[in-house]
Parts: C-alpha cells; structure tokens; sequence
C-alpha cells in the first residue's frame, strides 16, 4: 500500500446528477465516497444545486461556476459520477454540468460510473448513454460501471441507507479497483506535478 504522503495527495472527485440527497444514487455515490477517505484518499462533492440552474439551463461556460467546475476537475486524479435514471437515460441536470466540461477534461483519469433506475433494463441507460458522453471528453479509462435497481437501494425516515449485498459488493470491488489505479500513479508523480496538484487544492472542498 502506499505511504499516507502519497495518498494524501490522491484527489477523487465525486460528482451527483441528482439534486436530491436522498436519492438512491446519490446514496450510492456517498458510500463510494467513503470507502475512498478510509483507504486515505481526499474526496470533494459537486451536486446540482453547486451551480447556478440559470448557468446550467444556458450552458454559460464563462461564467464563475463552470471555471471552479473545471478547476475541480482538473485537480482531481479520479471522479466518481452518479445518476438517477429518466425515460431511459441518464439525468438531464448532469448532462448540462458535463457540457460545461472541456472536451478532453477528463483525459488521464479514472473514471466510476453509478447509476440508479427502475428497472434491470435501464442498464444500458449507463452502457449506451453516460459512458459514450464520458469517453467524448477524453475518458480512456471508464471503470465497469455500478448499476442499482429502485429495490436495491434504500433510505428510510432518519436518513439510514440500506444497500443490497449485491450492489454493496460490486460497488466495493469498483471503489478498490479505483484505488488501486490512482494511488501508484499518484506515487510516481515528478515533484513539478505535485506542486502543480497543489496549487489547484483551493479549488477542492473536502
């Protein structure tokens, strides 16, 4: 395992295309988020509500919340994307904070799709949908991706969660894999690098 210098450095971004936290995939997505910070890794959130909907509904890339989304982006080693899903596709919202991306703004990380829907066959929502709109901004290594029915995933009335054995175990196994892709690529990174790495660290909010 690495040192905690190393890890200390790792940067995960995790990104919700939900506005809810309570929903089903935003469930997931913290959970993944914290199996990431025990295994010594920093993870920053970025929902819906971090932008401005007028900048979202308007695609403003200008604006100041498209450059700390980008900014955020950039520093991070790895991001982690979650989304509910709608008439057989993935979230409108998070398309719109993706659009707000640069074309190869996920070039050189590793990438953890989650979805959540209703039924077994908004699968391919996750296969055909998010991953081909991930790999045009430059993702080359997209994680098998997590995908949770409605039934899988619970949140009762205190905000207790209950995820299936199934997806629980899945969801470990992708979060280790994560880890163990950005860690070493972490270690070896040249002094300049990490220094670069830190200058954006304003950007992360853990």
């Amino acid at each position: 395992m690495s040192s905690p210098r190393h890890q200390a450095h790792a940067r995960v971004l995790a990104i919700a295309g939900s506005p809810s936290q309570r929903s089903r995939s935003s469930v997931l997505l913290r959970h993944a988020a914290g199996i990431l910070q025990r295994r010594g890794l920093s993870v920053g959130e970025l929902g819906l509500r971090d932008i401005p909907a007028e900048d979202l509904i308007e695609g403003n890339y200008a604006g100041p919340a498209a450059n700390a989304l980008r900014a955020r982006v950039a520093a991070a080693d790895a991001v982690v994307i979650s989304s509910p899903v709608y008439q057989a596709s993935f979230s409108g919202g998070l398309k719109a904070v993706l659009d707000l991306l640069d074309p190869k703004a996920l070039a050189g990380k590793v990438v953890l799709p989650i979805a959540t829907g209703g039924s077994p066959a908004h699968l391919l929502a996750l296969e055909y949908g998010l991953k081909p709109v991930l790999s045009a901004l430059g993702a080359r290594h997209i994680l098998a991706g997590v995908y949770a029915t409605d039934t899988q995933v619970r949140l009762d009335e205190f905000g207790a969660r209950e995820i299936d054995g199934e997806v629980s175990r899945r969801l470990d196994d992708s979060v280790e894999r994560l880890s163990e892709l950005v860690l070493p690529r972490v270690a070896v990174s040249s002094p300049s690098y990490d220094l670069g790495r830190l200058a954006l660290a304003g950007a992360f909010s853990v």
